[in-house]
């Protein structure tokens, strides 16, 4: 019975999924993820890996707008990976920074299973998306010192290009319908206008008027083609999340997830050790099983213990959230390198041991998080 209400609750934010996947596309066809990429390369591009810290920029303004890390790793590399490439950039170096950077997109809101792991725990949505935000800031500012480090060790290039102050102003300019798309959803979100799911169809509204009306590179011809897109893809994610939720069932039924729990008990460990327990076994389950599946399958196990324990909800959150987005750059299945495979034509051996600098880096906050109740959670107290 469990299972069944857990899973009704995860199935209402499936219009939400949709409607983010469709926002993505459309902001790509529409010119509103180019010009945000144009805009972080006028401001980051002249250092030398510039356009190695553009990426991440771009990951992040990009990551507010669609909260799906393939779609991030799929968008932002269709438009810059060749590009690098083409200009000197290591194709395997700038693969795996893709991969990583794409992770910021379920931390940096809005965000699909931080939804969902407050409708699973009854935590605020508002205090996630705001740790959210901040944890997300932190990891992009790890990974570009990372780039910069990466940038003068392996002689990456240098733009030659120096933007004026004027080129700066008219691309800022150009790009403010751009960047006003995360401050309409995530503002509406804040302030209670509108629901999470409901966010992601103001999300399309948005995209629609903006490459339609406002830059004028989409018409409604080449909506069509786009809705088929993103129905398949779509229906790819909800899939998986249906095929992991049924084997989560039979996860829980046969008895296995409760003797889980009996030896975590049996442990008996103090808040420090169980959060690091908790994301040991999230890592292990993120390397093969679906974000959204882990969910369902374990936070109703864990949380009561977590909550017993005096763990607090948006901390526990974190960990859970981070952690199911580490699994995305972690083979075997790793959608997030399966993704950097397809636009960089690379194999996906060669990109996880390039990814792997800034894969450290990333599980370095992540760690961080899982040790400090206080990093989760002093935005919100």
């Amino acid at each position: 019975m469990r299972i069944v209400k857990i899973t009704e609750k995860t199935v209402q934010f499936g219009s939400a999924i949709a409607f983010f996947v469709l926002a993505g596309n459309l902001m790509t066809k529409g010119g509103i993820s180019r010009r945000i990429v144009r805009f972080a390369n006028c401001l980051v591009g002249n250092v030398r890996g510039g356009m190695s810290l553009a990426l991440v920029l771009a990951c992040a303004f990009f990551a507010a707008l669609s909260g799906s890390a393939p779609a991030t790793v799929i968008a932002i590399g269709t438009m810059l990976y060749a590009d690098m490439v083409d200009l000197g950039y290591p194709g395997d170096r700038t693969a795996g920074l893709l991969v990583v950077s794409g992770g910021l997109g379920p931390i940096i809101p809005p965000s699909i299973i931080m939804v969902i792991y407050c409708t699973l725990t009854g935590a605020s949505v508002s205090s996630m998306f705001t740790q959210g935000m901040m944890i997300g800031i932190v990891i992009a500012l790890v990974l570009m010192a990372e780039v910069i480090f990466f940038a003068r060790k392996e002689k990456w290039p240098k733009q030659q290009h120096k933007y004026s102050a004027g080129e700066i102003l008219r691309i800022f300019a150009d790009a403010i319908p751009a960047l006003l798309t995360p401050i309409i959803i995530l503002g509406g979100i804040y302030s209670g206008m509108f629901t999470a799911t409901e966010s992601a169809a103001v999300a399309v509204v948005w995209a629609t008027i903006a490459g339609v009306f406002i830059y004028k590179e989409l018409t409604f011809k080449e909506i069509i083609p786009i809705l088929k897109d993103s129905a398949k893809s779509s229906a790819m994610i909800l899939f998986i999340i249906a095929a992991s939720t049924a084997f989560s069932w039979v996860f829980t039924y046969s008895g296995v997830s409760q003797a889980m729990v009996d030896a975590v008990i049996a442990l008996n460990l103090n808040k420090t050790l169980f959060c690091l327990v908790v994301a040991i076994i999230l890592l292990i389950f993120g390397t093969f099983m679906e974000g959204t599946a882990i969910a369902v399958l374990l936070v109703p196990v864990l949380w009561p213990i977590a909550k017993s324990m005096g763990i607090d909800v948006i901390h526990f959150g974190m960990i859970v959230c981070i952690s199911n987005v580490v699994g995305t750059m972690t083979p075997p299945v790793a959608v997030n390198i399966f993704s950097a495979s397809t636009v960089s034509g690379l194999k996906m051996g060669d990109i996880a041991k390039a990814e792997m600098p800034f894969l450290i880096g990333y599980v370095a906050v992540f760690f961080v998080c899982v040790f400090s109740e206080a990093f989760c959670t002093f935005l919100i107290r």
